[in-house]
């Protein structure tokens, strides 16, 4: 179970604030990577909620399948 998961079981639905990332990828035509987000059904910028000990890299891999270097 992840870290949001288990506050949601011991809050319900309240509001939780936490930390998440947002990963801007520009390829060499200066072109933005932008993803079609199934929760609101709108273009964005990929990125998520932070779980602990989770690195950019690893969000940027999860959100995308992309690898950075």
């Amino acid at each position: 179970m992840n870290y949001i998961s288990s506050l949601r079981e011991v809050i319900g639905n309240r509001p939780i604030i936490s930390v998440g990332a947002t990963i801007l990828v520009i390829n060499q035509k200066q072109e933005v990577l932008m993803q079609f987000r199934s929760d609101t059904l709108d273009w964005g910028l990929p990125g998520g909620s932070m779980e602990l000990e989770k690195r950019w890299k690893r969000e940027l891999k999860e959100e995308t399948g992309l690898l950075a270097k």
